[in-house]
């Protein structure tokens, strides 16, 4: 069986990580699973090694691979444009439509133009997103599919197989507040500027690891008030990591008695918070869905109020100052992550829904 994946943006982020995760999987099922995007923000080395990758905006182009390699599903991931070279294709296999954005006003565009496709399913990695799907849709059923992390990668590493030498270097007597995102405004690295400037006032035994945000739109703008307010020797910033280098990232804020944090405005699931627990560090993040659905509060990290500076800080003081309890909810998080959301849990309903899709065999699936 092949499936094609259709998404706008090959970025850093949580969509293509949850896709690779699942296209190592699906490959132990006999589903070769392929990419196209039509811009890359850095995301090329994510998936290039799990699978066939198409980057292109040609759209004679974009026909030809839809129409020359007999694909059993084509996966839409909010891109409208899709439906067109779908139709110009003369492509009539299934289609399932994936609703990733988080925003009402973003998302509506790509639920509005199936044009003459009519979608088997759409699915969603959140029940909160479900919930805003389902005001933009009728009459297609919409399945919550959690995204999953393969945690026999994600994992805590002991000591000895950690890499120390590459960056970031771990420092010497000082605990780790970790930020993993892009440099944007619904990340909302403002707070994240904040917290650092509270943090900075009151101790010298902290260090901000921001992670990522080579390519961020606002990037030079962070860079700018990064400097500005003389944080940079609080927060070191990476604007590059490899991905297969984060579990070492974690590996070492774990080591340091540190965490996660996240200041985002809104999101429809967040890999790095699964990610952070699969490999044993507590998530410090607002209370909001769908973060609530994935960070146990109080149990796996520390959930604060809306976007709340000091509370932020407050939190993180908490987690980071009590070792027991930090030990407590590090082994809490690996276990939670391991129930309901290792890769090989959540994506085998994907991987029913795709194998119930290949039975019809019969099915004519382009026009001649």
């Amino acid at each position: 069986m092949k499936v094609l994946v259709i998404w706008r943006l090959l970025t850093v982020g949580g969509v293509n990580a949850g896709w690779r995760n699942r296209a190592i999987y699906f490959k132990k099922y006999g589903i070769e699973t392929e990419f196209l995007y039509t811009t890359d923000h850095g995301g090329l080395h994510i998936m290039e090694d799990v699978a066939t990758v198409y980057l292109t905006k040609d759209e004679d182009k974009i026909i030809n691979i839809i129409k020359n390699n007999a694909y059993d599903a084509i996966i839409v991931v909010d891109t409208g444009a899709a439906y067109k070279w779908i139709q110009k294709a003369n492509y009539h296999g299934p289609v399932i439509v994936e609703a990733r954005t988080p925003e009402l006003i973003k998302l509506q565009p790509h639920l509005k133009k199936f044009r003459t496709i009519e979608p088997v399913s759409i699915i969603v990695p959140s029940n909160y997103q479900k919930r805003l799907v389902s005001i933009l849709t009728d009459n297609i059923p919409i399945n919550v599919i959690y995204n999953g992390v393969d945690t026999s990668f994600f994992r805590p590493l002991v000591e000895n197989e950690i890499d120390f030498e590459n960056e970031p270097l771990l420092p010497k007597d000082k605990k780790v507040v970790c930020w993993i995102g892009r440099v944007d405004k619904r990340k909302n690295w403002p707070m994240l500027v904040e917290i650092a400037k509270a943090i900075k006032s009151e101790r010298t035994d902290i260090e901000i690891w921001l992670i990522g945000g080579a390519q961020s739109v606002q990037r030079e703008e962070f860079a700018m008030t990064w400097k500005e307010e003389n944080l940079t020797d609080i927060i070191k910033w990476f604007p590059v990591i490899p991905y297969q280098q984060m579990p070492h990232v974690y590996a070492k804020v774990l080591q340091s008695g540190g965490c996660s944090l996240a200041t985002t405005k809104s999101e429809s699931f967040g890999n790095t918070f699964i990610e952070s627990m699969a490999c044993g560090v507590p998530v410090v993040a607002s209370n909001i869905m769908p973060i609530s659905e994935l960070v146990m509060n109080g149990k796996t990290g520390k959930l604060y109020r809306g976007h709340d500076v000091q509370d932020a800080v407050k939190k993180i003081y908490s987690v980071l100052d009590n070792p027991v309890h930090h030990e407590k909810m590090s082994k809490a998080a690996t276990r939670h992550v391991d129930r309901h959301f290792a890769i090989e849990k959540v994506a085998d309903i994907y991987l029913q829904i795709l194998l119930q899709i290949g039975q019809k065999d019969d099915e004519v699936k382009y026009d001649d």
